[in-house]
């Protein structure tokens, strides 16, 4: 199994960066690789948010879906997410945002294999280089929404 843990400071709020990374839906507009993504259901149970979403990727000549259940607890600040169906064996991945006195603290894992070995062995070697793009393009996206007025940004994380 292919294995990534990252912790890095922000200039964002936690709150920020969890609104962020449980946007699924724009992830499209701001991650590389994402050609789609469905939300294919919804629901709350206690104080978490669970969603199940489908999402499209590409990479050159390569493409794949895999529904994924999205687990939002905003209390706790942490977002996991496990593949339900697709082409890896197993894919996990946890965020978690650690408030700062400048910022916040982002914890972040990722555990996968595909179930091709041809699939790993092509993941592998650009492993390292996809997730750092991934995790610097959520950065970015939480730049990018910091520099909008407020009015517009809380606009953007409630959506349409």
């Amino acid at each position: 199994m292919t294995s990534h843990r990252e912790s890095r400071r922000v200039p964002y709020t936690a709150d920020l960066m969890f609104e962020v990374v449980a946007d699924v839906e724009r992830y499209p507009q701001f991650l590389p690789w994402v050609v789609a993504l469905r939300v294919l259901s919804r629901e709350r149970t206690l104080d978490k948010q669970i969603i199940l979403a489908e999402m499209a990727i590409g990479y050159g000549a390569l493409r794949e879906r895999y529904t994924s259940r999205v687990v939002l607890d905003r209390a706790a600040r942490a977002i996991d997410v496990e593949q339900t169906d697709g082409p890896f064996r197993a894919l996990r991945n946890r965020w978690r945002f650690v408030p700062l006195a400048d910022g916040c603290l982002v914890d972040f894992e990722i555990d996968f294999e595909f179930r091709s070995r041809v699939l790993n062995a092509i993941a592998g070697k650009a492993f390292e280089r996809v997730v750092m793009r991934m995790t610097d393009a959520f950065e970015a996206r939480a730049k990018a929404l910091s520099d909008q007025p407020v009015e517009q940004a809380e606009a953007r994380l409630d959506g349409p």
